[in-house]
Formats: C-alpha cells, structure tokens, sequence
C-alpha cells in the first residue's frame, strides 16, 4: 500500500531508487527478467520487500502498483503492473508466488 505518502508513481520510484532500488525487471513467461544484467529470477528467487497502489483518479488506465523487490543474490529493483480492467501481462499472478519479507521475518 502507499505507506510513504508517495502521490505519484514517479516519486515512489524515484524514492526507492535513491534508497538503491535501482533495477527494473519484467516479466517474461515464469521468470522476472532484470533489465540491467539480464540475471533471471524464479518467483523463489525474490522477495517483496514493499509495494505502493496508485489509483487513477482521472483515468482507470493509470491504475498500477509498484512493487520493490530484492533478490536472493543482493540486486535489488522494481517491477510495475498495471491492475484492474488494465492488468493483462501477469505480472500480479507472478507476484502472488514471491514472498514478502514482512511476513518471511514474521515466521
């Protein structure tokens, strides 16, 4: 959720950026793909260490999350998906297999 008051997706990943979030990754078939190295990452392979909605107030086209990520080998990053009637590349159902390192620490 937008815990950090982030009003904008640029200014969450800009924020997360600065906090050394500084790969993107996509989405190909079972896998995250890193753009940077082109490292690939199984669902086991992350954890989802926070993730902030935004909605679209004046259109439902600009309805997305951004989640931040690190990796079992120290990379850490951001992955964006849409959602709603827009959420079409998967990357939600990919999501729901990678823990989150609140509830892993919790265990």
């Amino acid at each position: 959720m937008n815990y950090q008051g982030y009003h904008t997706l640029s200014m969450a990943t800009n924020a997360l950026r600065e906090r050394g979030f500084r790969n993107s990754f996509t989405l190909e078939k079972d896998h995250l793909v890193c753009l940077e190295t082109g490292q690939r990452y199984q669902a086991k392979d992350l954890q989802i260490v926070e993730h902030y909605r935004f909605e679209g107030v004046s259109n439902p086209a600009d309805m997305s999350i951004l989640f931040a990520l690190e990796c079992d080998d120290g990379t850490k990053g951001t992955v964006i998906s849409a959602y709603g009637t827009y959420a079409t590349n998967g990357v939600l159902e990919f999501m729901e297999q990678v823990p989150r390192k609140d509830r892993a620490e919790s265990s």
